[in-house]
């Protein structure tokens, strides 16, 4: 039998026996929930700024 660790208490548990994974509960899902709903997790996104124009390839022709 292999144990994971949960994401939010770090609780040890077997994945097989349990309906909310990678969670060890419902509990730790809504918590986890709750954290991305109020923005407390990001995913990382590179801005327009910070890409170089001059690496992009060139734009399509327009029919004007």
């Amino acid at each position: 039998m292999s144990s994971i660790r949960c994401p939010i208490c770090e609780r040890q548990f077997d994945p097989a026996a349990s309906p909310a994974m990678p969670f060890c509960s419902d509990r730790c899902r809504q918590i986890d929930l709750g954290r991305w709903l109020r923005k407390v997790y990001s995913v990382p996104v590179e801005r327009k700024d910070d890409i170089d124009e001059e690496s992009l390839p060139p734009a399509p022709p327009t029919d004007d």
